[in-house]
């Protein structure tokens, strides 16, 4: 028996999917049901259809809990992948909290041109520029054959989900995964000219006055640190052209991803900037001008 005033467990996956698809339908979230189901699976680590298929399962104290707090931030307006605490990047899972930016398929496609770079050859340090939660340097140390891939943030948080990310995935990698903490590209400067294969970068790139324009579940949710960048959104990817000149082998590739509104204004800069050829726009999977490649004189 319950006592008085003590709210009863559902006992089933089942029950357990109804409580939160009635918690989410109180609070006005869109298709309730289907989003209770693809919690209750996320938190389990299972695909969508598993709530439904094993609707009997018993469920503990500890799922339970991390639903009903799941279904509440979720209720406040909270993105599904920081209600979760977890995002799917390419064939990964990782931790994301409001510390990092949810990684975004788009950026998947960032990953892809990185890869189609390297060309299966092994070797090389890659660096991978405001790695917030690890999503491309983990990708890339996973699916590519770098002797090693370094991965920096200014924000210390950010760090800190990276790393829980690194440990949580470092059976799967096929390189190590370095952090290092600084902007930009300063974390790495002293390896020295010539030192790097690569530089890939997602960096912040919305102007502060363009911050009405961005959906509430991105604007009000996720790290401002990892969205805005002075100069209308272009401080960090002119630092990025300028400083990773120096940096790569003759032959390395610089790749950065930005929005429609900055890839031409991004290939501008490496093209004038002298110490870059073969300067390219790639679109996104919407077929928007996203990603800036330049190869290293």
């Amino acid at each position: 028996m319950t006592e008085p005033g003590v709210e009863e467990a559902p006992a089933s996956v089942g029950a357990l999917v109804r409580e939160v698809a009635a918690a989410l339908a109180t609070a006005h979230v869109p298709e309730a049901r289907d989003e209770a189901r693809d919690l209750v699976a996320a938190l389990l680590d299972q695909p969508r259809f598993w709530p439904s298929v094993h609707r009997d399962e018993p469920v503990d104290a500890a799922l339970v809990g991390a639903a009903r707090a799941a279904a509440t931030k979720r209720g406040r307006g909270a993105p599904f992948a920081y209600a979760v605490g977890r995002a799917a990047f390419r064939h990964l899972t990782l931790d994301v909290d409001e510390r990092v930016l949810i990684p975004r398929q788009e950026t998947e496609v960032l990953v892809d041109e990185v890869l189609a770079y390297l060309g299966g050859r092994p070797g090389g340090t890659v660096v991978d520029v405001g790695t917030g939660s690890g999503a491309i340097a983990l990708a890339l140390a996973c699916e590519g054959r770098p002797d090693r891939v370094i991965a920096t943030d200014v924000s210390l948080d950010a760090l800190a989900v990276a790393g829980r990310n690194v440990a949580l995935l470092r059976d799967a990698l096929c390189a190590p995964v370095e952090l290092r903490h600084g902007s930009a590209l300063a974390p790495v400067a002293a390896l020295g000219a010539g030192a790097l294969r690569v530089v890939v970068s997602n960096p912040p790139y919305i102007a502060f006055g363009e911050a009405a324009q961005l959906p509430a579940a991105v604007r009000d949710w996720e790290p401002p640190l990892a969205l805005y960048a002075a100069r209308e959104g272009m401080a960090l990817i002119a630092q990025l052209v300028r400083e990773a000149a120096p940096l790569l082998a003759p032959g390395g590739l610089l790749a950065m991803e930005v929005d429609a509104r900055r890839a031409i204004l991004a290939a501008e800069l490496a093209m004038s900037d002298g110490r870059y050829d073969d300067v390219a726009v790639r679109l996104d999977l919407a077929g928007r001008e996203r990603f800036v490649l330049a190869v290293r004189r």
